[in-house]
């Protein structure tokens, strides 16, 4: 079976990195597409390919259009308007991967099909390396029939690929995950940096917190980097401070309170303000350890 002709939007971290996989494993990228250009025209120089002068120039070359955007307001931008991603976009698909609101994945499912596009959400719980190496964690939510007709396209990326039901579910558990994620990502800054006021050794205590019930994923990601300070970035501040904030919003809607969520979207909205939102999450250790305060950044 001939392999989809891909397009491209949003060459980002993970955008840059799942095009520059898809092209490893044999897809041809048709066009890519940014709102930075130079971005968009180095990384088509890379693969080989174009960089689309507008959103439905890649859509007119490709079967299957995958984007990556960073927000609401962008996700409902290239699905709006006469020159977006649905003009001609009849029989194609769009493979929405942005953690953007449930709210926004429906309204561009919604506006695809009545072009008669077909669209899947595909949330990602995963880094750079992942969407690099092909081993993506995927929460894919849509019409079953569409994710079947997909699913050897997104096993191409993936390590392991889960369909959770209707479009807007993918956006919801992502929310979930990332919410959890920071919640113990704060919690283990805030752990170390008691730790390190207390005069511990924190190579110790580390050790005691990956053998008890202090122990997470966060831990071994995170760990040596919060107290070396290494936060060269595989997930941003700001993207946690984003998806915090999402979560939080879905648990107002609902009306369950989440003081931890809260608390914890307000520690990265912190970051953000010191000018520190593109360091890694695990840069929230900045405002726990003694005698950092963000500096030296």
């Amino acid at each position: 079976m001939n392999k989809p002709r891909l397009g491209i939007v949003g060459v980002g971290r993970m955008g840059a990195n799942m095009a520059r996989r898809f092209s490893e494993v044999g897809y041809e990228i048709s066009a890519i597409f940014d709102h930075h250009h130079a971005i968009a025209a180095a990384m088509a120089d890379e693969l080989g390919t174009k960089a689309a002068d507008s959103l439905a120039e890649v859509t007119a070359g490709s079967d299957v259009i995958f984007t990556v955007v960073t927000d609401d307001a962008s996700m409902h931008e290239i699905f709006s308007g006469e020159e977006s991603l649905l003009k001609g976009a009849e029989g194609k698909t769009f493979v929405n991967c942005a953690t953007v609101s449930p709210e926004a994945h429906k309204s561009a499912a919604e506006a695809a099909s009545k072009v008669g596009a077909k669209t899947l959400a595909a949330s990602m719980a995963s880094s750079i390396t992942q969407a690099r190496e092909g081993t993506l964690y995927l929460m894919v939510g849509g019409e079953e029939k569409v994710f079947r007709d997909h699913e050897a396209l997104l096993n191409d990326i993936s390590i392991s690929l889960r369909f959770v039901g209707a479009v807007e579910n993918a956006a919801m558990i992502k929310a979930l995950v990332n919410m959890v994620m920071n919640i113990n990502t704060a919690g283990l800054a805030e752990g170390l940096g008691l730790g390190k006021a207390l005069g511990l050794d924190l190579d110790m205590l580390r050790k005691i917190f990956s053998q008890t019930g202090a122990n997470s994923r966060v831990l071994e990601t995170d760990g040596d980097d919060m107290v070396s300070r290494d936060h060269d970035c595989y997930f941003s501040a700001a993207h946690a401070a984003k998806d915090s904030g999402i979560a939080n919003v879905i648990a107002k809607q609902t009306g369950v309170d989440v003081p931890l969520s809260q608390a914890t979207g307000k520690q990265y909205q912190k970051l953000m303000e010191m000018g520190l939102g593109d360091l890694d999450k695990s840069a929230v250790a900045e405002l726990t350890f003694p005698e950092r305060g963000g500096k030296n950044f």
